[in-house]
Parts: C-alpha cells; structure tokens; sequence
C-alpha cells in the first residue's frame, strides 16, 4: 500500500469464501489511508456488473495519482474481468495502486497478457498454519483437549474455525462432554454451507456436490456412473466452483467444504448417503477389477479413501505414512541393497528367503526407492503360490499352507498369496509407503483375482494391525511363526467367502458386508463364517442333489449349497440358482435339447425318466442323453459362477435383456 519501488501495481487475491478476503483488504485500506491515499472500495455484491457502474464508482480514484482502489467479491461480476483488465484499469492514473479480490482465479488470459508481465501479480490466499490455528482456538478459549477434533475438521479455514470454537464454546457451556463428527452443530454446517457453496442450481448439481464430498476425486466418467447422462454437464459446473481444485485425474473439493457437504448429506439424508456410498464403492469396484496392473494401486487407495469415514484408517495411528514412495525396475543392483536392508532390519533368515523368491517369483517382488540415495531402497513382496509351492524352503509359506488345509482346501486351479518382507524407513512394520503399497496391492488382487483361494498378510505379532486388516476382511491366525527372533502372525483370508459383489453400507469393512446398515435390494448381509468353501466333487454332488430335491423345499433346504456363496451373494434362494441355470441352458449351442429334458425331469418333475421321454416324444436312450448333458451344463455353469463371484441372471433379468 505504500507503492514500493517494482512492486506489481495490481493484485490479484483469490481463495474460498470465509478465508479472509475481505478482512485483508479492509487491513490495506486502514494502512494505505495512514500512508496518505485515496482509497476506493467497491464490493461486487452490491455494485452492478455494468461498465458504467463500475466506472462511476472507481471515479474517486480516478482523479487523483496514488490511489488506491480495492476490488471486493469480484466473482459477482466476473462478466466485466475482461473490460476491467483492457479498459478501466489502464485508464487509472500513474501511481494507482489496485486489489481485486474473488472467490475465482483470474482468467488465464490475464497473466497470459505480455503487456501485465510485471504490473500484475496473482496470490492465491492458503487457510492459517496448523500452530497458527491452534493459537487462534486457544485465543478463543477453546479447551486443549478439543483441538485436535477441531483442527482436524477445520483445518487452517479461519471461518470453520471461528465457527468451530463457538460450537465449542456452547457444548462447553450446557455441560457437553465432547463433539460429534464434525464439531459443529447443524446450524453451523449449514451456515457454513451457504456461504461456502451457496445455493446449488437444481437437485442434480446438489447430488454433484455430494459425490464430490464423498469420492477423492471426481471424473467425468464417476458422475456418469453415479448420476447419469448428466455427467459432462455436472463435471464442467464443479470445475468452476472455486471452493474446487483440479487435478490430472479430476477434481475435488477443499477439505472443509468436503466435511461439511458430507455432514449435511448424514444429516438430511442418511439413506440417502449410504445409497450415494454404495453406488461410488460399486463403481471403484469395477475400475479395481478392469483396471491395467499399473492403476490397481490408484484405483484401491480410491476405494481406501471412500471408507475414509469409518475405521478403515483411522485405527493404523502411530507416525504417517510418508506419502507416496517411487516404483523401481528391477536391477540387480536395487535387488542387492534391497536384501540387505532385510538383513539389517529383519535378520540373516529372512533375507535368505527373500533371495529364495527373488529367483523364484522376481515380478512379485517390488522394488520401492525411499529417498535420494541409491541406499534408500526398500520394497514388499506379494508371493502367488500354487500348491504347495514354497513349503519346504519358507517356514512361513508352510504355516500359511498348513491353514488352507485346515480351513478350506485349495480347489483345482486356485492359487493362494502371500504379503511379505515389508521393509521401508522403519523396521517395525508401522504405517509407511511401502506398507501402503504392499496393503493396495494385496486389497487389488483379493478384489481382480477369481482364481485367489486365500490372501494372507505376514506381520509383526504385536496387535498394531489387527483392527485395520479386519477391515480388509483378514482375520488373524490361531498360530506365530518365529523368525530370526522375529514372530510374525499370519493375518487370513478366504476370498472364496466374501461376498461375489464386495458390497456393503457406507461404514461396512471394505471387503465384506459384515457392518450394520442398509442392505442391498434383495440381499442380506453375510460374514465369512457365514460361507461354505466346497471342493469341486463335492459341489457337484450337491448340485445332483438339489436338482432332484427342486420340487422338496424341506430336502432342498439341508442341501450344502444353501451356504454357497453362489446362494448367499445374490439375493437368490437356491431353488432360484438351480432354476436359473437350467434356464440358461438355451443360451448354448444346442441347449435346447438339454433344456427340455432337465424341465421335464427337474422342474415338472416327472415321475420317471421313461414319462419323461414320452411327454417329449423321444426315445428313452435319445432322453437320457439329452438329460446327462443338461445335468452336466448345469453342473458347471454354477461352478465356475461359484469360483468367479458373478450372479446368474434370473428369468427376469434374461427376459429384459
């Protein structure tokens, strides 16, 4: 304000409602006033967006060399940003000083401008530090024990945290004893709502804002998926929201705007929030599931940041991950310091067996960097096992070998896994980059891979992560395997259990739907436990015996199957599963024949085979053929939905397609 040699004539401030703007600009025009200068203000939500409007309100400063002019609320008027930067401030005299403050960045032909080089300088303005805030809430009278709930809604943002330390001051006051998640009162959301985001155009550009609060980040294609053909529209407006920032992969809001819509969404519509939850969480599936190899990690932390709201993270308290650490290619060099780093942090036992799957498996061992140097290498290893593959060498592959056949024996074609040798900054497998990445990796393929029987994780036996696998629906096992001193709990679990669709309500664990809230249409919540794992024979056995039990609903309720996961996923009783695929049967080359033989049989339930072939008009031996092939179809039509978790469509479904 005081016209310092080079300093750019024109600031540019721009940041979220309730930040400060207008606080500052008020500070500039007490200093600029005991400098001795003309000071103009003009707030664009009361002046007209009009050039003439603008032009008599400005005229002030105008007049006179060394003024200042300060520019309030400029978003209002963002029709005039291209007069105001080619006309009406070039016109101010020699000297003149001018603050244009909105809620918007400049149009990005302004610092384009060669002719502004210089003259202008854009400031985007940030919320208060973490100590600064916390000085504010102690100024404020806030109690100590409240800020971190406090700081951790509000961030730096100095209107959530005024309004904040009001909420806190008021349950202080009627005797609270603490604060929900957020720390504010509805009215305070709700205040903070308005003058953050205002007043959305219509209820789509609300569900919009919804979507944004709740996903990291949001595309085009989430909006789509989510909301429908509006999607375009929608993503284009949310850009254009200055509370939104934009990335290479979409946007998302400031974080306190995100708490907030999320807070108002629970409140006025908490169906309505696990309904929006659920149909993201569907949609993060399936990118998880089609994703390339080099996305799967992008894709699960999307995931891990929806379930943000519940215990998913919160429980791995302890030192931050660190961020994101650097994938390496695979040198021998990187392979060498990466044993010894095992060595160092884990023992002389456990690198020799980290050599040993280096050689075996050396494209399931990933390479991380850690830091600058060459030294800084660190990595994890998620082992792909046939049976019984590694037993022998790895006393910790044989106890995991030694749970599958206690619990559920791996079936022809399957494969069991293993999340190993996680060595990063620290050796005490805490929360790091490495222990990031090797967690994603191992929710990615529980989520990609239908061939996986078990996923394990090997960690410290120490409690640290028990509460967070769970969530990745690991349990841990009854036993510890100790190496080099070391004892490591294997934390298990059978993917063949959790639920075909990995769905559940918005605080349900990622991978199961074992949380209380709003089931999906049709289908109950299950457990793990819940589930039968049966061997291929076995299955088929069962299979035989519900197709001729389809007419005795007490039989067919003690058959095995009942506790498939083919039964349990779907919303389908079993008679409806066998029904179905039969029904299916047309869809196959000459299927038709089989079909007409397992309805006669199965379905109408004829009384012998010899009725059946007469109802047909077919010889006895042509029937029975016919009937061996369908009972055949049958049979491995629901075993390979069984192995892959897909539903079988019911007649219903089939006739809509």
């Amino acid at each position: 304000m005081h016209g310092a040699s080079g300093a750019a004539c024109v600031l540019y401030l721009h940041c979220p409602e309730g930040t400060g703007k207008s606080m500052l600009l008020r500070r500039f025009a007490l200093e600029a006033r005991a400098a001795g200068r003309i000071v103009v203000r003009v707030d664009g939500r009361t002046t007209p967006a009009t050039a003439d409007a603008f032009t008599r309100a400005v005229r002030p400063v105008a007049q006179e060399p060394g003024g200042v002019l300060l520019v309030d609320s400029f978003e209002h008027c963002r029709s005039l940003e291209g007069w105001l930067r080619e006309e009406c401030l070039p016109r101010l005299p020699c000297g003149t000083v001018a603050v244009v403050a909105s809620r918007h960045e400049p149009d990005p032909h302004w610092p384009a401008d060669p002719g502004w080089t210089g003259l202008l300088r854009v400031l985007p303005l940030g919320g208060l530090s973490k100590p600064d805030a916390a000085a504010f809430l102690r100024q404020q009278g806030v109690l100590p024990h409240l800020h971190d709930a406090l700081l951790a809604f509000a961030g730096g943002h100095p209107l959530a945290l005024a309004l904040a330390a009001k909420a806190a001051a008021r349950t202080e006051t009627e005797g609270g004893a603490g604060f929900a998640d957020p720390p504010l009162g509805q009215d305070a959301v709700a205040a903070l709502l308005r003058r953050l985001v205002g007043t959305p155009p219509d209820e789509a550009h609300q569900a919009a804002l919804d979507v944004c609060a709740q996903a990291r980040v949001t595309s085009v294609e989430l909006l789509r998926a989510v909301l429908g053909d509006q999607g375009e529209e929608l993503f284009l407006w949310l850009r254009d929201q200055p509370f939104v920032e934009t990335t290479r992969l979409g946007v998302f809001p400031h974080d306190v705007v995100r708490e907030a819509l999320k807070a108002d969404l629970c409140w006025r519509d908490p169906a309505g929030f696990a309904e929006l939850h659920r149909r993201i969480r569907d949609h993060l599936l399936e990118r998880t599931r089609l994703a390339p190899a080099s996305r799967v990690l992008e894709t699960v932390g999307d995931l891990r940041f929806l379930h943000r709201f519940g215990r998913f993270l919160a429980e791995a308290r302890g030192r931050p991950s660190g961020g994101r650490a650097e994938e390496l290619p695979r040198t021998v060099g990187h392979e060498a310091t990466l044993i010894r780093r095992i060595r160092r942090q884990e023992g002389p036992e456990s690198a020799r067996m980290a050599a040993h799957w280096l050689r075996e498996q050396p494209g399931n061992v990933h390479l991380r960097r850690l830091g600058p140097g060459e030294e800084d290498v660190g990595g994890s290893a998620w082992l792909r096992l046939m049976p019984f593959e590694g037993e022998a060498e790895d006393p910790v592959v044989a106890a995991a070998w030694a749970h599958t056949r206690k619990h559920g024996p791996v079936r022809a074609g399957e494969h069991i896994a293993l999340a190993r040798f996680h060595v990063g900054e620290y050796g005490d497998h805490r929360p790091s980059p490495v222990m990031d990445a090797s967690l994603g990796r191992m929710v990615g393929d529980i989520i990609r891979d239908d061939r996986l029987a078990w996923a394990f994780a090997v960690l410290r036996d120490d409690g640290f992560w028990d509460s967070h696998l769970r969530h990745h629906a690991m349990e841990p096992t009854a036993g510890t395997v100790t190496v080099d001193g070391h004892r490591h709990r294997l934390f298990a679990c059978d993917r063949r259990a959790l639920p075909a669709v990995l769905g559940g309500a918005a605080n349900a664990p990622l991978l199961t739907d074992a949380a209380p809230g709003p089931a999906r249409s049709g289908q109950d919540p299950f457990t793990a436990a819940d589930v039968l794992v049966l061997g291929e024979e076995e299955f088929a056995v069962a299979v035989l015996a519900a197709l001729r039990a389809l007419r005795r609903p007490r039989e067919l309720a003690l058959n095995p199957l009942q506790r498939s996961r083919l039964v349990l996923a779907h919303g389908m009783g079993l008679k409806d599963v066998v029904t179905s695929a039969i029904g299916s049967l047309p869809l196959e080359r000459g299927g038709d024949k089989g079909y007409r033989a397992a309805t006669a049989a199965y379905v109408e339930g004829a009384s012998t085979q010899a009725a059946a072939a007469r109802r047909l008009g077919l010889p006895l031996s042509t029937y029975r053929r016919h009937l061996a092939w369908a009972t055949h179809r049958v049979t491995r039509i629901m075993w390979e939905h069984e192995l892959s978790g897909t539903p079988l469509l019911s007649p219903t479904d089939r006739s809509r397609r």
